[in-house]
């Protein structure tokens, strides 16, 4: 089976953890024989993720800003070009430390589902 669509056809919506999401490959969305999702975050300047945890690991790769991902008791500087492999079942939130936006792509792995992201705190990256 063969995919090819844009990623200007792919909603942008706000997730459970307050960043801002592009679905651009789902096996739900897009009838693909796969598990995992892969999807574009931004969180604007001076913005943080709430604090949660995912039953998926996560891979992130930054395209573009700065921040700072918070997972477990660690913080890890991040900017272009930088990737960072979050566990299953920890908990993490991101910061934009920058002065534009900060945009990443997600892989998730089972795919992601919004059942299966765990609110841990209401307010940003607490």
């Amino acid at each position: 089976m063969n995919l090819v669509k844009h990623d200007s056809e792919c909603v942008e919506f706000l997730a459970g953890d307050h960043t801002y999401l592009q679905e651009l490959i789902h096996p739900k969305n897009d009838g693909l024989p796969i598990n995992y999702s892969l999807a574009r975050a931004t969180l604007m300047p001076g913005e943080s993720s709430l604090l949660h945890e995912l039953e998926s690991s996560e891979l992130l790769y930054i395209l573009k800003g700065k921040g700072t991902a918070c997972i477990g008791d660690q913080k890890i500087p991040m900017e272009k070009g930088s990737l960072v492999m979050i566990p299953a079942a920890t908990k993490q939130y991101i910061t934009n430390n920058g002065n534009e936006n900060l945009v990443f792509l997600c892989i998730v792995e089972p795919f992601w589902k919004k059942e299966s992201e765990n609110i841990l705190h209401k307010e940003q990256g607490n």
